[in-house]
């Protein structure tokens, strides 16, 4: 049965990608694969083209130059340079289905219930039967520590509250791998950790996941692989001991200096 190979690709793959606005290019040619079971994060001064990188490898923004690959298959492309555009809508969409993104504002649907939020999506997008989407998102709710919370509205709770509904949402949709762009930075202290808590489980779980995040102990706790960019480039990657502890790039050094993660 083909089913039970598994796909020897990377559920992500991205190569020598560029992305720019206008005049001011923000990636100038980035590699990065994120393997099944694999948690990539990417970390960076503000500015240095993480989140864009993660907006690219979702589709959201369209890049001029370099590949996309999901599990082996490259996005087809139309045009190039700054015209350069998916060609396949129905293959955008279909891969979109399978990579969830949770987003640093939460973005809840504030008309609907938390239960409500996290079922529209496989509902309406997948077409999934409604009871057991309802069953699914209630468990996720539960997983994530709100179940309570199922029949109150995004309003009605905390911002760590809100993610942790955003993250259920995602996980919903059950997709191959889950995007975070920066998704503890809107958060005080005491709410960022209950999220951290979420993630830290999720990747223990052995999820693919993709993090953005200015949290440096995160980075260090959950990563397999993490990837400093700096001024649209990979300045430096390694396996987080390596990357933290002994950097070799003197910006990394800065940077976790600066951050509070250097002696």
């Amino acid at each position: 049965m083909p089913d039970s190979v598994p796909n020897p690709h990377p559920v992500i793959e991205i190569r020598g990608l560029h992305k720019a606005y206008g005049s001011l290019e923000v990636l100038k040619g980035v590699d990065m694969r994120a393997r099944k079971g694999e948690v990539i994060s990417l970390i960076g001064s503000s500015g240095s083209g993480k989140s864009t990188l993660l907006r690219c490898a979702n589709l959201l923004e369209d890049s001029q130059q370099g590949e996309i690959l999901f599990s082996g298959e490259a996005v087809r492309w139309k045009g190039e340079g700054p015209a350069r555009r998916p060609a396949d809508a129905r293959q955008v969409l279909r891969i979109r289905t399978n990579l969830s993104m949770v987003f640093q504002q939460f973005n809840l649907w504030s008309h609907m219930t938390i239960l409500q939020n996290v079922m529209e999506a496989p509902v309406t997008v997948l077409k999934r039967d409604r009871a057991e989407v309802e069953a699914a998102a209630r468990s996720y709710l539960e997983k994530v520590g709100i179940g309570d919370k199922a029949d109150v509205y995004p309003a009605q709770l905390s911002g760590g509250q809100q993610q942790r509904a955003a993250i259920a949402r995602a996980l919903a949709m059950e997709p191959e791998a889950l995007l975070f762009d920066e998704p503890t930075s809107a958060l005080d202290p005491e709410l960022e950790q209950e999220v951290v808590k979420v993630i830290k489980a999720l990747a223990e779980e052995g999820r693919t996941m993709i993090l953005v995040t200015h949290d440096m102990r995160m980075a260090r706790d959950v990563s397999d692989h993490v990837l400093f960019l700096h001024k649209g480039l990979v300045e430096e990657e390694g396996a987080p001991d390596a990357l933290f502890g002994a950097p070799k790039s003197e910006r990394l050094w800065q940077f976790l200096s600066h951050s509070g993660e250097m002696a």
